[in-house]
């Protein structure tokens, strides 16, 4: 159990119904690195299976044969490889579409299944990281650079396949990120200092009726004086007294926390949402450029 600044607290991660695992680490854990942007030509797909694609003619050859390659699951069994399944499918339409190569369609299949394992690499919030690693694994297949990079794409071709990217995977970023990961939830457990843990009661309904019968025969004897003795009012202890007074700061800092992690998510939307209005605009090269300079 890891403390962070006086607190305590497991993380559960929920992957499903009676399923379920704690994590000994506060919320806001780090999160893990993305791989560095590579040459991703022939990384999943070779050449063999290029043409074993190129054989389909519609688009269940397309997902049965691309199920065999990658070796995913029935669609019918798991639902995560039939999303996985769709997203390569309607990749591979789209490379066909645009007229792509067998190695242009194949790298375009790694580029996306490689933004893919970085997005679900944990369960929270990193879209703008994977866009930056989505444009360096796009550069490093547009500028001929080797070995770090090729050209393997054109200009046009870099652009259209980024806007397919952005209209189809980024949009539902969220929705991919919720079907991927587990839930992750923080249960907080506080621990005072100095002060005894508190008394557990009976589990079973026996131990609770011996209990109420030994209290009742304890309090039989002195029945008759507490009858002619009024017992004094009770007073209220410095525990209790303690204790709500550290509810009542907990459950500040909560709202604190809860609104700061709020404005923090709507930062980021409102940045990715400018981010995508601005990816939308038609490219323009700026004026002068692809001119030929006069001697």
């Amino acid at each position: 159990m890891a403390s962070y600044s006086g607190f305590s607290g497991l993380l559960e991660i929920r992957y499903g119904p009676g399923h379920r695992s704690c994590l000994p680490q506060f919320a806001f854990f780090p999160q893990p690195p993305l791989p560095r942007p590579r040459i991703c030509m022939w990384k999943y797909l070779d050449v063999h299976s290029m043409h074993q694609l190129e054989k389909t003619t519609n688009a269940e050859e397309m997902r049965e044969v691309l199920a065999e390659l990658l070796e995913l699951g029935c669609p019918e069994q798991s639902l995560r490889d039939a999303i996985t399944l769709d997203l390569l499918c309607h990749a591979l339409i789209f490379c066909r579409q645009q007229g792509f190569s067998l190695e242009q369609t194949s790298a375009a299949c790694a580029l996306l299944q490689d933004l893919h394992k970085a997005c679900i690499a944990t369960p929270l919030g990193n879209v703008e990281e994977c866009y930056r690693y989505f444009t360096s694994v796009l550069f490093c297949h547009g500028v001929r650079r080797p070995p770090f990079s090729i050209d393997l794409f054109k200009e046009q071709q870099l652009l259209a396949l980024e806007d397919y990217v952005v209209n189809t995977y980024f949009r539902h970023f969220k929705l991919y990120k919720y079907v991927f990961t587990p839930q992750v939830r923080l249960d907080l457990s506080l621990t005072y200092m100095g002060l005894q843990p508190p008394k557990l009661w009976p589990e079973s309904e026996t131990e609770k009726e011996e209990s109420k019968e030994m209290e009742e025969q304890a309090v039989t004897p002195q029945k008759e004086e507490l009858e002619t003795v009024a017992p004094p009012e009770p007073e209220p202890s410095h525990v209790h007294v303690l204790r709500a007074y550290i509810k009542t700061q907990v459950n500040k800092e909560l709202e604190q926390l809860q609104g700061l992690v709020e404005e923090r998510l709507k930062a980021s939307e409102e940045r990715l949402s400018s981010k995508l209005t601005a990816l939308e605009q038609p490219f323009q090269l700026p004026p002068g450029k692809g001119k030929s300079k006069t001697k």
